[in-house]
């Protein structure tokens, strides 16, 4: 069991290297800053971190269970050999040096128990902490917990620290030896062994010397220095930014109870598509919560959208709508990339936002508007597929008058081809029907007012991906989506439906936004 425990200790010291990289998201919106010039793909892959830091917990929590589990049976082994009163190898060198410091068996006594030597060592102790940090770490981390109790997600995560520091102590003490380079030389166990459980009192060759045995240096500190450190220097970035100050311009309540904040802060800088962290010290001085920038680089302010959806959300809106003599303190974290970015490197691009899902693109298209009017050449995207699924209709209204803008923008400057927009409403009742079907001749939209008129249900994705593959044969077409999981497994695989193996002709490449 031994080397089930020694295999498994590597493999943790790894993996623990590993994990707080890809949360470290300065470094990451620094690699794809300097991977913009590097192949899609490539920058594609900075786009998983979160996938790949679940990942790399998983593996912990699997390993963690291998190496507790082998050294409960090593334990066992352990104190069966302190206890037998035979002549066999294990008996043997349990009884050697007790009284120094070049011992084996690390319990002593017969009356010395697993669960003693589990819960008085520094090993055991620690290794019972980063356990049930551990288990706690990844029980609170699951979907149902994130969506509906985000704070005991976000508390219990800071168990981190815990961990880690128990990790970098949990070696020290040398309770597993092994036997010392000069007493290897001396005394090998393949040529010695033997002599060590029939020899007599007068043994007078090389293997009558009693083999001596020292504490296997503790390594974890060697794999998980250089990542803490990285960690440290990311936080001490992260407070200093967060410090300072925040003007809140403008406050917006739109329907569905969703609200804007338009916001100043000296120094920011965003691409389309990014997003920032938000703390509101009235709410809670620790909550820090993602949301994507609404407004466009050409603005001069930056904006939020926040839909009601969850007590921290609710509390804000609340905050916000009692309207007191003193705007509440709000600091802001960031910006930080995503998949987003990349949109105007595509000839072809269609974005996918579902509910709240629409505000990386409100974003990119409020961009699109400002280049519009600066006549920007350098515009490389040809063509926008915008597809927009809501529940209910109250959801469209914030973004009507962006729409409505783009549409007027794009006929004025002779590219109302430019943008091709669905909006999908997937809940409705009599009413609204009523009302479409007797306003059904009219040149806009009952709706939403807009010229598209709004389609009732869901997107059929594989009469989408084929026209937009027949109108586009050989184009790179970025397919971008915020929404839910089950969304992202059906986007992804008509992408890959619909691409052609051949380099020459339409290639669909799937983005999806991960905070």
């Amino acid at each position: 069991a031994l080397a089930w425990a020694r295999a498994s200790a590597k493999c943790l010291n790894f993996n623990s290297m590993l994990i707080l990289l890809p949360v470290c998201r300065n470094l990451l919106s620094f690699l794809r800053g300097t991977c913009s010039c590097c192949r899609r793909t490539l920058r594609k892959q900075l786009d998983h971190n979160l996938t790949f830091h679940k990942l790399v917990a998983y593996a912990l929590a699997l390993l963690t269970a291998v190496h507790t589990i082998a050294h409960l049976f090593n334990l066992e082994r352990y104190n069966q050999s302190q206890q037998a009163t035979d002549r066999s190898l294990p008996a043997v060198l349990s009884k050697m040096h007790l009284q120094d410091n070049k011992w084996l068996n690390p319990i002593h006594s017969n009356h010395t128990t697993v669960e003693y030597v589990t819960f008085t060592t520094i090993p055991g102790l620690t290794g019972v902490i980063i356990t049930l940090a551990l288990i706690l770490m990844v029980t609170s981390s699951t979907e149902f917990i994130r969506r509906n109790y985000f704070e005991v997600f976000w508390y219990t995560h800071h168990l981190f620290i815990i961990y880690f520091a128990g990790l970098l102590f949990h070696g020290i003490a040398g309770l597993v030896r092994g036997q010392t380079e000069k007493s290897m030389a001396e005394v090998h166990p393949h040529r010695c062994a033997l002599n060590l459980t029939h020899r007599d009192q007068n043994c007078s060759h090389d293997c009558c010397k009693d083999p001596e045995f020292g504490s296997i240096p503790a390594e974890s500190w060697k794999w998980v220095l250089a990542p803490i450190l990285l960690y440290i220097f990311e936080r001490i970035l992260r407070v200093w930014r967060s410090w300072q100050k925040v003007v809140v311009t403008k406050v917006v309540m739109h329907p569905s109870r969703v609200l804007e904040l338009q916001m100043n802060k000296r120094g920011f800088s965003m691409e389309v598509g990014q997003y920032i962290f938000v703390n509101c010290p009235t709410i809670s001085l620790l909550e820090w919560h993602p949301f994507t920038l609404t407004s466009a680089p050409e603005e001069d302010f930056f904006s939020i959208h926040i839909r009601a959806a969850g007590d921290w959300t609710e509390s804000l809106i609340d905050t916000f709508q009692q309207q007191k003599p003193e705007m509440p303190r709000i600091k802001v974290d960031g910006p930080f990339g995503t998949a987003s970015e990349d949109v105007f490197q595509y000839e072809v691009a269609m974005l996918v936002g579902a509910g709240i899902g629409v505000t990386p693109f409100a974003s990119i298209l409020k961009s699109i508007w400002y280049k519009f009017q600066q006549a920007d050449q350098t515009l490389k995207t040809k063509k926008i597929y915008f597809y927009w699924l809501c529940r209910d209709t109250g959801a469209f209204a914030w973004f009507n008058d962006l729409l409505a803008s783009l549409e007027q923008k794009m006929a004025e400057s002779g590219k109302a081809d430019f943008l091709t927009y669905r909006l999908f409403l997937t809940g409705w009742d009599t009413s609204i029907v009523n009302n479409v079907a007797l306003h059904f001749d009219t040149a806009t939209d009952t709706v939403t007012g807009l010229r598209h008129k709004t389609i009732f249900g869901r997107p059929m994705w594989n009469s989408e991906f084929a026209a937009v593959a027949a109108a586009h044969p050989r184009s790179v077409v970025g397919v971008f989506l915020c929404g839910p999981a089950a969304l992202a497994k059906s986007l992804q695989r008509s992408c890959q439906q619909y691409s052609s193996l051949d380099p020459r002709k339409v290639k669909f490449y799937f983005n999806k936004e991960n905070f």
